[in-house]
């Protein structure tokens, strides 16, 4: 096995003198720069107000992680399956005196239609990404992917932009016609990156000991294996020889990492067959992923930082217990551990009720009244059927829900008069203009 700085210098030979592929790994974000200066496109930067933090790529090359000012491009199965994981997300940025826009006029990625070779083409999906792009660039903040599979789709389509001028071009008249240009952003961001940014931050306000815990971790393949070269990797953690995420911040929160012999294996998701071979993927997850981390690891927790991973590793469980593999070893995303470890509410933040694996044990290793948050949790549940207001991680964007009127897709009228006229000028405050 080949050491991290082995790793590296292999990767240095094929960037600079195209050995191996014979192909050169070309660094996107310098095609970026020399077509900002031919007027192709715009690069939203990572300026000192976003606070970014450097990190390592696996070729040795320094990416900047944005921890403030962030635009969230959420996940459509995190917050139809999984609400505990944006809003834990939401909730330790609050913590830790983030500032963010929980955007209401973020498209899907899409990125379903193309990994379930269903109805895309590469003009519709980088046509997508450069709106959402766009939308970030237009409100002032930089944009942090929640989706592993937005993660990759992105880079894809930010790489495609740059180095396929036909694409580029008809992507371009796409947008102009509403009203929009093309804005690549410096980089992509994973909130996982994010997380293994803020990790001191995290750890400086943990109120739960994760020391008497066994995690596994599951390492979503649209983070690292689509554009690898992009991918957060630390000598640190596993000697280089895997991505830092999520395993970073778990090691740094004091939890023990067990390793298990198909760790690099697929969830089972796969997207294609998890829509024509459901059971295949079913199979999978319980047979190649969660056996082998409770009979080899003896895992308390799995952990991974993806939709689709947390999805069907946890609710896939039950066709397990079906067949007389009743494992039901507890699946979470890291941000909801961290956000756990910290003194979240298990119930209104993590939302663990959601998932289909029990958590009782896992919160009981680490030291959390789990009945009395349940307890609590159900007062609470009560309280709001009597009228009680919700209680909310954020206020409402007033100023953007009025300009945007996401109902109906149409400006509001003002308050006492009729329908206002259409404008092109965003509100004072919310973006800058495009040059």
């Amino acid at each position: 096995m080949l050491s991290a700085s082995e790793i590296r210098k292999v990767m240095e030979e094929r960037t600079q003198h195209q050995k191996g592929t014979g192909k050169k790994v070309v660094d996107v974000r310098e095609e970026m720069e020399r077509l900002e200066e031919k007027g192709e496109l715009l690069i939203h930067r990572i300026r000192p107000e976003n606070r970014p933090v450097p990190m390592q790529t696996l070729f040795g090359w320094t990416k900047r992680i944005p921890t403030d000012r962030l635009w969230h491009h959420k996940s459509c199965g995190q917050c139809g399956n999984i609400p505990g994981y944006p809003s834990a997300l939401l909730w330790i940025m609050n913590e830790t005196g983030r500032t963010y826009l929980n955007e209401p006029h973020q498209t899907s990625c899409t990125a379903w239609n193309y990994h379930g070779t269903a109805t895309s083409n590469p003009v519709a999906l980088a046509a997508v990404a450069a709106r959402n792009f766009h939308r970030a660039y237009e409100t002032d903040h930089f944009p942090l992917i929640h989706c592993g599979t937005s993660f990759g789709d992105y880079k894809e389509m930010r790489k495609l932009l740059v180095e396929n001028a036909d694409v580029r071009h008809k992507v371009r008249a796409i947008l102009r016609k509403m009203g929009r240009d093309l804005v690549l952003p410096e980089e992509i961001v994973h909130y996982s990156e994010w997380v293994q940014a803020m990790a001191p931050e995290i750890v400086a306000r943990k109120k739960f000991d994760l020391g008497p815990v066994v995690a596994t971790v599951h390492e979503p393949c649209h983070y690292y294996k689509m554009i690898p070269e992009d991918a957060i990797y630390d000598d640190r953690v596993y000697g280089g020889q895997r991505p830092a995420v999520p395993t970073g911040i778990l090691l740094a929160l004091g939890a023990r990492v067990a390793d298990y012999s198909t760790w690099y294996d697929c969830c089972g998701f796969g997207f294609r067959h998890i829509l024509s071979e459901r059971e295949f993927s079913r199979s999978f997850a319980n047979l190649r992923k969660i056996r082998p981390m409770v009979e080899e690891a003896h895992a308390d927790v799995a952990i991974t930082s993806d939709t689709g991973c947390v999805t069907t590793l946890d609710k896939s469980q039950w066709i397990g217990k079906a067949h007389g593999q009743a494992y039901m070893l507890p699946v979470l995303a890291d941000v909801q551990l961290a956000a756990l470890a910290m003194g979240a509410h298990p119930y209104k933040i993590v939302q663990v009720h959601w998932h289909a694996a029990p958590v009782d044990r896992l919160l009981e290793k680490m030291g959390i009244d789990g009945a009395a948050a349940k307890a609590e949790f159900l007062e609470y549940l009560q309280a709001l059927k009597s009228g009680r207001a919700p209680e909310l991680l954020h206020t409402p964007h007033e100023e953007i829900e009025q300009y945007f009127a996401i109902n109906k897709g149409q400006v509001l009228p003002e308050e006492g008069t009729g329908a206002s006229p259409p404008t092109t000028e965003p509100p004072a405050g919310v973006g800058r203009a495009l040059p």
